[in-house]
């Protein structure tokens, strides 16, 4: 599976990285959603990471631009986030098309699940 990783913590980047890779996946990681943006517009990926609170870019930006740009992209987005994110993210994340709301770090079996039916 050829999986983008978006996540302004470069620790979490790289324990996504290493649990997939060690799982036989094809990890690329960025610590900004521009990049990722830029990165998903000229790529193809089976599943797409994504961390919602990020400085000067959020993840919400990442959707509303990738909406504009690679819409067909949106449903192999799995959102990663803390616990204590904003109480309306699956609501907001629901207007996306978005169901799938992981809390960091996940588990590669389930990242694994979700990619299979991504």
């Amino acid at each position: 599976m050829k999986v983008l990783v978006i996540d302004d913590s470069k620790i979490i980047c790289d324990l996504y990285t290493d649990l997939l890779e060690s799982q036989g996946d094809s990890v690329t990681s960025v610590n900004g959603g521009r990049e990722g943006l830029n990165l998903v517009a000229k790529n193809d990926y089976d599943l797409i990471l994504l961390d919602m609170c990020m400085p000067d870019y959020s993840g919400i930006q990442f959707l509303e631009d990738l909406k504009k740009e690679k819409s067909s992209e949106i449903k192999k987005i799995t959102v990663i986030s803390r616990r204590s994110q904003d109480e309306n993210l699956k609501e907001k994340l629901e207007k996306f098309g978005i169901t799938s709301i992981q809390e960091k770090p996940s588990t590669v079996m389930h990242l694994e699940n979700v990619g299979s039916t991504a």
